[in-house]
């Protein structure tokens, strides 16, 4: 017992990473309980539904809660989905293991057996993968209609293991109408009216048939090579890259020439007439309606943008987001170009500016005096001393100022795109000479503006040459979708675009000032899964089938009969003591790995209302477990009951008569690195936690009555 005690006293970091991920807990699955964090300092709300937020938001002293903030960021930084995951599953497995700890298993038993467990699982759930074409081939030919399960309560499917009525709703905003008001502001420009005429037309056909080819060189692009041939609801072949006989050419092509739809609407068409690609977003959306048809709307500009030039891509480099505070949901939509927001000063230049062509400057960097490149080496050995320093110093700045603002008037520099931050007196004097300055402009719309109007980016003013400034881009006020310009106070939306300019700005709008932070990281993160998914060319069958085949796995594994220790065992422990010892903890160790993976079902089916409790859940996931026993292949029976919507439901629930939906997928490389990051936490923790105590007070720091006055990690 003195040992145990001492063993509970010395994992802190274990019992700090399981209270941390306790707060998550209502965040995981597709129905998210979100969560108010309040900012003490200015007594201002916001509403998360993400990890990532939460994990900011919380005071990380502990050197576990910043192990624990490094791995959620790390996994945000590179797939921008899976953080709940990762969170949860923390929390779970370090209370399994500190369970295991509890039953005097050694520490070295845990790291390898729950490791040799994790990875056991990523190769066991390889048979419930799928090809993107293949979920092309089977939404496309199965006749799905996405907006037939549209309701305002939750409307629940039958293709998903946790009974999708959370997977495959289509919420309704907060602040959003009944329905979505269409976009119908116009505009005379050509290029503008190409646009519109791309972003209609293949949302006028049915889900093409994509086959998927792995992107090359850039990451942010995933590359499709697209068949002419697509399969309607009806099973009828169609011709879509036929000039002559393409069904959805004359009627779009015909009837808007010469208007230009400024934004695309998230009210599109129906969406099982959208591209193959549209049908997988609305798979991996979640439920998220609104971004799926903003995400549906994108897609389609740039396929067939790609499709004139040969290939077909979704290039996530080419869209940018803006948020506008004090519009209702319903006004969201994509336009072409770059929509930001400036100050009402600047908006009165660009009134000058309105369907003129302008000459543009890239800066890449701050435009501020004290600006220096990243690696700029300072002259050694030398030394200014300056007399009456304050009037020096607003002399040269007064010097700088105007050198400056002589440049861009002598090269006739109408518009300066920044990366970085703009002098606020530098700001005024360009505003007075009729000049627009933007800052804060990210290194993507740097680059598309340079390819349209060949402007090349330079880091200091000093540097600029005739070469350097293009020429074609236009400024105008961005127009709502009934065609006003909006003034929203202290800023005021713009719109800069350019002939055949790749960009694409999701302008997201909202009432709720708290909300809006919650609505951009809805539409990356859906963003994201639809580019991971091209990028791995197959998704995880979804709906937690993933998840109950491992728990199968595992028990599986558990129950094995116990064999003696082999040569190989003993010679990677280096002790037939040790090697013995983790033979006989294995099946310990993979219970408490399995307790996570149940913990995770139950967990779900609670937030999504599919059971009344935990040990409800349980019971559920247990009777699956059976089953899945009984039937000898437990990756088979999974698969027909996914299909069937049989999964974990008695037919007795609340929402046993609803309609079935779309199927529910979920990403592979980011799920299984979610899985992997959270276990190596875990053991990273609790290696760090198993101090080795030496020395002459070993006896003290043993003592149980000692022990209590020392605190380790």
């Amino acid at each position: 017992m003195a040992f145990r005690d001492v063993n509970a006293r010395r994992h802190i970091g274990l019992q700090q990473l399981a209270s941390l991920a306790l707060a998550g807990r209502t965040l995981l699955g597709p129905m998210k309980s979100c969560k108010f964090i309040v900012d003490e300092s200015t007594s201002q709300s916001t509403l998360i539904c993400s990890a990532v937020r939460l994990i900011e938001s919380l005071d990380l002293t502990s050197a576990a809660g910043q192990l624990l903030n490094e791995t959620i960021q790390a996994q945000n930084k590179e797939f921008k989905t899976g953080m709940s995951t990762l969170l949860f599953l923390t929390g779970a497995w370090s209370n399994a293991v500190l369970e295991c700890l509890q039953q005097n298993v050694p520490v070295s038993a845990i790291v390898s057996v729950m490791s040799e467990g994790l990875n056991s699982c990523c190769e066991r759930v390889q048979c419930l993968q799928i090809s993107i074409h293949d979920v092309n081939k089977e939404l496309c030919s199965s006749g799905v209609r996405p907006n037939a399960f549209k309701s305002e309560t939750c409307q629940i499917g039958h293709d998903s293991l946790l009974n999708p009525q959370c997977f495959l709703y289509l919420q309704k905003d907060i602040s959003a109408p009944e329905e979505v008001i269409p976009i119908i502001s116009c505009s005379y420009q050509e290029d503008d009216c190409n646009f519109n005429k791309c972003l209609a037309s293949p949302l006028a056909g049915c889900g093409s048939i994509a086959s998927l080819v792995k992107p090359v060189g850039d990451k942010n692009t995933s590359v499709i090579s697209g068949s002419g041939v697509i399969a309607s609801s009806c099973n009828k072949p169609k011709l879509t890259h036929s000039r002559y006989f393409s069904t959805l050419g004359k009627s779009h092509f015909s009837s808007q020439q010469g208007h230009f739809q400024g934004h695309l609407s998230g009210q599109s068409a129906d969406p099982c007439e959208c591209y193959g690609l549209g049908h997988l977003a609305m798979t991996l959306s979640h439920g998220n309606e609104a971004s799926v048809k903003l995400l549906q709307s994108i897609v389609a500009y740039q396929q067939q943008r790609a499709e004139r030039s040969g290939s077909s891509q979704f290039n996530i480099a080419e869209i940018v987001t803006c948020c506008l505070l004090g519009l209702p949901e319903s006004y969201s939509c994509v336009s072409q170009g770059f929509v930001t927001l400036v100050s009402p000063e600047q908006a009165k230049v660009i009134q000058r500016f309105e369907g003129k062509p302008l000459r543009i400057l890239l800066m890449d960097g701050d435009l501020t005096e004290q600006y220096r490149h990243l690696g700029f080496t300072r002259p050694c050995n030398v030394r200014t001393v300056l007399e009456h320093r304050s009037l020096q110093e607003g002399r040269a700045g007064d010097l700088w100022l105007s050198s400056m603002l002589d440049i861009l008037i002598s090269f006739e520099v109408d518009m300066v795109l920044v990366k970085g931050n703009v002098c606020a007196n530098l700001m005024e004097r360009c505003i007075a000479n009729s000049i627009l300055v933007v800052g804060s402009v990210t290194r993507d719309v740097l680059c598309a503006f340079g390819e349209v109007t060949n402007a090349q980016p330079v880091t200091y003013l000093t540097q600029l040459n005739a070469a350097c400034v293009g020429s074609g881009a236009q400024v105008e006020l961005w127009k709502a979708c009934d065609g006003r310009a909006m003034d929203l106070g202290e800023l005021v939306p713009v719109r800069i675009k350019a002939h055949e300019i790749p960009l694409l700005t999701a302008v997201l709008t909202t009432t709720v000032a708290s909300k809006m932070q919650l609505v951009e990281d809805r539409f990356w993160t859906l963003v994201y899964r639809l580019h991971h998914a091209l990028i791995d060319e197959k998704v995880f069958l979804g709906g937690g089938a993933v998840e109950l085949l491992c728990l199968s796995h595992i028990q599986m594994l558990a129950e094995q009969p116990l064999q003696p220790a082999n040569k190989d065992a003993v010679r990677e422990f280096h002790s037939p003591w040790l090697a013995a010892s983790v033979t006989e903890c294995k099946s310990v160790v993979l219970q408490a790995l399995a307790s996570g993976w149940k913990q995770y079902l139950s967990v779900v089916m609670c937030n999504t209302a599919q059971a009344a409790s935990e040990l409800e859940a349980h019971a559920s996931v247990d009777h699956h477990l059976k089953k899945a026993a009984d039937c000898g292949s437990p990756s088979a029976y999974i698969l027909q009951e996914f299909r069937r919507g049989h999964l974990l439901r008695d037919g007795s629930g609340p929402f046993a008569d609803h309609r079935a939906g779309l199927r529910v997928y979920d990403n592979v490389t980011a799920k299984t690195e979610a899985w992997r990051r959270a276990l190596d936490l875990v053991l990273l923790v609790l290696q760090t936690d198993a101090e080795i105590i030496t020395g002459r007070k070993r006896n003290q720091l043993l003592n149980p009555h000692l022990s209590n006055e020392f605190m380790f990690l």
